[in-house]
Parts: C-alpha cells; sequence; structure tokens
C-alpha cells in the first residue's frame, strides 16, 4: 500500500458503519488522486432473483447524462409520429421503416415502438435482437407515451 492510501486509511475508522451523507462528506475530503475519482456502490436487496414478483429492472437518469448522443428512431402510427417529430427523435416513420431496417440499414442506437405497430416490428427480431436494439416493453421501448420516453432516452 503506498504512502496516499495509507494517509487516508488513518482518518476513516474501517470497522463502523457511514451514513450515505456521511460517506460521501468523508470521499471527498480524501480525494487527492491526480485523476477523476470514481465510487463503486454494492446494494445487498435481500430478494431471490428466481421469483418473478422480486425481479429489478429499471433505469436510472443521470443529471448530466452521459457525454453521448442517443440516436432514437420512432416506428408508429398517426398522431404518435407527430409526437415523437416534436419531442426530438432521430428518425421517425411507420410500417414502411420496418422494410428498411429488416434489409439492413439500422442508423440509429435505440428504436421505439408503439404497441399497435410491434406486431409487424415483430419480424425485426433476427436482425435487431443479436444487436440488443430490438424494442422490449420491460425496458420501456414499447411505449405510448413516446415523447416521455424519448425525452429519458436523450438525457
Amino acid at each position: 500500500m503506498g504512502k496516499r492510501l495509507a494517509n487516508i486509511k488513518k482518518r476513516i475508522q474501517l470497522d463502523k458503519l457511514y451514513k450515505v451523507e456521511e460517506a460521501v462528506a468523508i470521499l471527498k475530503k480524501n480525494a487527492n488522486a491526480k485523476f477523476d475519482e470514481t465510487v463503486e456502490l454494492h446494494f445487498k436487496l435481500g430478494i431471490d432473483p428466481k421469483q418473478a414478483d422480486q425481479m429489478v429492472r429499471g433505469t436510472v437518469l443521470l443529471p448530466y447524462g452521459t457525454g453521448k448522443t442517443v440516436r432514437v428512431s420512432v416506428i408508429a402510427k398517426g398522431e404518435k409520429l407527430i409526437e415523437a417529430k416534436n419531442a426530438g427523435a432521430d428518425k421517425i416513420g411507420g410500417p414502411e421503416m420496418i422494410e428498411e431496417i429488416a434489409a439492413g440499414k439500422i442508423d440509429f442506437d435505440v428504436l421505439v415502438v408503439t404497441p399497435d405497430v410491434m406486431k409487424n416490428a415483430a419480424k425485426l427480431g433476427k436482425v435487431l435482437g443479436p444487436k440488443g436494439l430490438m424494442p422490449n416493453p420491460k425496458n420501456g421501448t414499447v411505449t405510448f407515451e413516446i415523447a416521455k420516453t424519448i425525452k429519458e432516452l436523450k438525457a
């Protein structure tokens, strides 16, 4: 162990459990590396992942984003196309866009689909599935709330 870590270890009690606020304050006070330091958190939730009602899934919106620009495409019908365009979708289209994607033209990072078009988009599973781009209700990319979803994905 180096001098820097030895000095930090002297300032904290290793056997004490700290509250989150105290731990963050200690981390900030002891940050003295020559690079941006990061923190890794682990949570023991005490759940049984084999039980369907105890699954933990979701997304987290970071306050300042990741720095990457996400290209969002939307496949929908009717007024949902207008809603998608107003929300800032990079590419919008109807069922004709499904044919483009099936032909191999994939120029997006996330595909959002409305449930009424999903039955037509199901045939894209062979193309999008291996790339991890297939829309899925569990990760929120099959929804009627197009504007909200686009804003979250862009953030």
